[in-house]
């Protein structure tokens, strides 16, 4: 499907407001979580050219590793720990400038600089977190975070 996606714009803004309109129409009609969440990594991805993206789903104690684009990823992290762990436990969006600044990183990958963790948030609970890695210092920003916290409110699960 992401070879049929048609995103225009010169701005991070206008790339946005493209694209969640055709993540809408994509899993307006698909039911299966895993699948939507594949569909919405692959749309990222091909979009922003991002270093990582992908869902981590809460599991017990831990997030576990769901569908991604990139190069290998962490299996499991637990509640607090890194940046993903810690946009579960405080149930918001945290935007890292510099993850070697980033108290209790957890580097899968020494090229990732920068990360942004959004939760998915359904009935007042954290699901899963959608979780991106830019190879560029400072890569994301407000227009990131109020897009994608948007992008993670469609009705995908």
């Amino acid at each position: 499907m992401s070879e049929n996606l048609v995103i225009k714009g010169d701005s991070k803004q206008e790339l946005y407001d493209c694209l969640l309109p055709q993540i809408e129409a994509l899993v307006a009609d698909e039911q299966d979580m895993i699948a939507n969440m594949a569909n919405i990594a692959a749309c990222l991805k091909a979009t922003f050219d991002f270093w990582w993206v992908g869902f981590y789903r809460v599991a017990g104690d831990e997030l576990v590793l769901g569908p991604f684009q990139g190069p290998l990823a962490c299996t499991r992290i637990k509640k607090g720990r890194g940046v993903c762990g810690t946009a579960w436990q405080k149930a918001e969006t945290v935007v890292v400038e510099n993850v070697d600044d980033f108290p209790g990183h957890i580097a899968c990958s020494s090229r990732s600089k920068s990360e942004i963790v959004v939760p998915v948030i359904r009935n007042g609970t954290v699901i899963a977190v959608l979780d991106i890695d830019s190879e560029r210092l400072c890569a994301f920003d407000d227009v990131d975070k109020n897009c994608l916290e948007q992008l993670v409110s469609v009705d995908f699960i």
